[in-house]
């Protein structure tokens, strides 16, 4: 009765993993599902390139993305062939941690965006990668380029004790909002939150003409961090 029995489930164990755990992929289906994700890799790198409105642009942040969408599409189809590797990829990816700082948050929508399009093209979905990549692409741009009719700066002003009252007088004349002031000595640092329309800056030069004002500087400002 036990040699039936141990018979019983080495038969249903070979049979499972004769059938269920292996496939196959051809070389077409790897050419075509790599093929794609390059194609939607290169788009999203466009994409990124065109509408970054940054200071510091990083090509090889833009790299990853192309790269990233290859990668997904490989791990995919990896794992749809073999259900024993895809439960020891899926183990050693949870351990990867990843620490890179995202410094703007829309760099976080491009690397979704990546294992999205990696996903859909390692599973064979090859018209809707493309024309995810084409929609998602187009919303982006069209986003980027809408205008804003004021942008967020800091002020900062350094000055002695003699300005004090003609800096209020024309920070009065602004939209601001007061972040810091410091006094050390006879010397006051002050930082200021304005907003101003594009070009708008001549109210620096009547800062740095009065007297007392050591020097006045202005920096593109989003709310979280300075660029």
């Amino acid at each position: 009765m036990g040699n039936e029995v141990t018979n019983f489930n080495d038969i249903i164990k070979n049979s499972f993993l004769n059938q269920s755990m292996f496939g196959s992929l051809s070389a077409i289906d790897i050419l075509l599902g790599l093929l794609t994700a390059f194609m939607a890799g290169a788009f999203i790198y466009g994409v990124y390139r065109y509408t970054y409105k940054g200071v510091l642009y990083s090509p090889s942040f833009n790299m990853t993305l192309l790269v990233m969408t290859m990668i997904t599409a490989l791990v995919i189809m990896t794992i749809s062939t073999n259900v024993i590797l895809s439960l020891g990829m899926v183990g050693a990816l949870s351990i990867v941690r990843f620490r890179t700082a995202i410094k703007d948050p829309l760099d976080v929508v491009f690397m979704f965006w990546a294992i999205a399009a990696g996903i859909s093209s390692g599973a064979g979905l090859y018209f809707l990668t493309l024309i995810g990549a084409i929609i998602i692409g187009a919303v982006i741009v069209i986003l980027s380029r809408k205008k804003h009719t004021d942008t967020m700066y800091l002020l900062v002003i350094h000055f002695t004790e003699e300005a004090n009252d003609e800096v209020k007088r024309e920070l009065q004349k602004l939209d601001y909002t007061l972040k810091s002031k410091i006094v050390r000595k006879q010397l006051t640092e002050l930082t200021a939150e304005i907003r101003l329309k594009i070009d708008n800056t001549a109210f620096m030069n009547r800062l740095g003409d009065l007297e007392g004002v050591q020097d006045v500087s202005l920096v593109q400002y989003n709310g979280d961090y300075a660029v």
